[in-house]
């Protein structure tokens, strides 16, 4: 029994869902989104709350059960809410901008690393060290996160690197004489 995908999915106002066989869309104020489930899972909307049930006794019918009522539960947050990932850059001459449809980071290099801003996503630099980024696909606001820590994770020693702002860097103890 999934713990997760017995639980119901609230819809709140303002967010249109439709099922439409198994691919559920929502519509809401920040945008639009859909997500196509396998034949493993249905779907059921009732006074404005989403059920999800497996299909059949099967063991990837139960793996995909609560998979599949996360998925949506991202879909209705994110066309109501959205998501943000905030990050933060330590170091010094460490820095970001946004410029146009870029994210300019100098992260120490020679050169500075220029990260094109993909569709659906917005950068925001309220600091030179901080960067939020946000969208209303949870998936992709992660992936961009990811991609934009990767280009200089944290390091033990000093903690100079770029981090998400909710996470703790293990310090390790420098060289003894």
């Amino acid at each position: 029994m999934s713990r997760v995908g017995k639980n119901p999915v609230e819809v709140p106002s303002g967010v249109e869902l439709k099922i439409d066989g198994n691919v559920v869309s929502a519509k809401g104020k920040l945008g639009e989104l859909s997500f196509a489930a396998t034949d493993d899972v249905t779907f059921s909307l009732d006074d404005g709350k989403v059920t999800v049930t497996p299909a059949n006794d099967s063991k990837r019918a139960r793996s995909m059960w609560g998979t599949a009522r996360s998925r949506v539960q991202n879909l209705v947050t994110g066309v109501s809410e959205g998501y943000t990932k905030n990050l933060e850059i330590n170091g010094v001459g460490y820095r970001a901008a946004v410029q146009g449809n870029t994210l300019n980071l100098q992260l120490g290099y020679s050169h500075d690393v220029l990260f094109p801003i993909p569709e659906g996503i917005t950068i925001k630099c309220e600091k030179p060290t901080a960067v939020a980024v946000s969208g209303i696909d949870k998936q992709k606001v992660g992936q961009v996160a990811a991609v934009i820590r990767g280009y200089r994770p944290p390091e033990p020693y000093k903690g100079k690197g770029v981090k998400y702002s909710d996470e703790v860097i293990l310090r390790k103890e420098g060289k003894k004489k």
